[in-house]
């Protein structure tokens, strides 16, 4: 295993009974490491801000939780990145199955950057999220966090050029969008 910060990046995992449980350690150092892509990835993908925020408190549970090691931190990146992504998901069903409309949804208080005096961040955000899925998250993987469409047809489990489509689809229509 290839270590992350002079550690590695398995860490220690603890049995209490049937329960497994990675180190604090561990998981601080995850946390400190990853926490603001995946924080990125839950505020690209869910429409309300407190969903974002209970989805990340969820990958960072279920990443204590997991019992499996991790090659290398690119992996650990990933599988908390596919979790992160997937929770949104199927908070987004959920609502789905009591609301009528996602668009009115997302119109009615998405407001992550109420700060931002310009607007650019809030019409990005807002850019990105008209987007719709699947484009939404391959763009977002792909301009964002860097990874190539290879990684992200792995990550997402679709073939390549698929990928390829998504973001070129995606990138045309946000240019389109903020021009």
């Amino acid at each position: 295993m290839r270590e992350r910060s002079g550690r590695q990046c398995a860490g220690p995992i603890l049995r209490f009974g049937g329960l497994f449980l990675r180190s604090s350690q561990d998981i601080e150092e995850t946390l400190s490491t990853h926490g603001d892509a995946v924080w990125r990835a839950c505020v690209m993908r869910c429409a309300h801000v407190e969903d974002a925020q209970d989805v990340l408190q969820e990958t960072f549970l279920k990443y204590a939780q997991h019992d499996r090691p991790f090659n290398d931190d690119e992996h650990v990146k990933a599988w908390l990145l596919r979790v992160a992504i997937n929770g949104c998901i199927d908070r987004e069903r959920r609502a789905s199955a009591h609301e009528s409309s996602l668009d009115a949804r997302r119109e009615a208080g998405f407001d992550v950057a109420a700060e931002d005096e310009s607007g650019v961040v809030r019409e990005v955000l807002g850019a990105m999220h008209g987007l719709g899925d699947p484009p939404r998250t391959a763009v977002y993987l792909a301009l964002y966090e860097g990874y190539t469409a290879p990684e992200i047809a792995h990550m997402l489990d679709v073939p390549v050029n698929t990928v390829y489509s998504w973001i070129s689809r995606g990138r045309k229509t946000l240019q389109e969008v903020l021009a």
